[in-house]
C-alpha cells in the first residue's frame, strides 16, 4: 500500500480574512438600498413625534451641524469616531484578560514583597550596625 501522505490544512491568514469581509461587505453595500436624507428623516421622526419635526428640514439640520462643529470640541468628536470602530471583546475574552491581569497583579505584588523584605534585611545588616 502507499504512504498517504497526510492533509493539511490551509490556515486563513488575518489579511485574507480581513479581504475576504471587505468584498462581502462591499457587495452587501451595493445590494442596500440607499435612502435619501429626507427619507431617513421621516424615519427617525416617526417614533418622536413632535420633537423631531424641526429637524426634518433642511436648514434646521444644516444650522444644527454648525452650532454642533462649534459647541463640541475636535477632541471629543474624534473620541466619538474612534469608540464606534473599536471592536469590543466578547463576555468570555473580557473575563479571560480580567484573569490574567488579575494573576500579574498578585504575582508582581508578590515580587515587590519580596524584594522590600530583602532589601530591608540587607540595609538593617550593614548601614543600621
Amino acid at each position: 500500500m502507499a504512504d498517504k501522505k497526510p492533509r493539511v490544512r490551509k490556515v486563513e491568514t488575518v489579511r485574507e480574512r480581513n479581504e475576504k469581509a471587505t468584498l462581502k461587505a462591499e457587495a452587501n453595500a451595493s445590494k442596500v438600498k440607499k435612502q435619501p436624507v429626507r427619507s431617513t428623516a421621516r424615519t427617525i421622526g416617526k417614533p418622536l413625534g413632535v420633537v423631531a419635526k424641526p429637524f426634518k428640514a433642511r436648514p434646521v439640520r444644516f444650522t444644527a451641524k454648525w452650532i454642533g462643529l462649534i459647541l463640541v470640541p475636535r477632541y471629543f468628536r474624534n473620541a466619538f469616531k474612534e469608540l464606534r470602530q473599536v471592536t469590543w471583546p466578547s463576555r468570555r475574552e473580557t473575563w479571560k484578560l480580567t484573569f490574567a491581569v488579575l494573576i500579574f497583579a498578585v504575582i508582581f505584588g508578590f515580587l515587590v514583597t519580596v524584594t522590600d523584605y530583602g532589601l530591608d534585611k540587607v540595609i538593617r545588616r550593614i548601614v543600621l550596625r
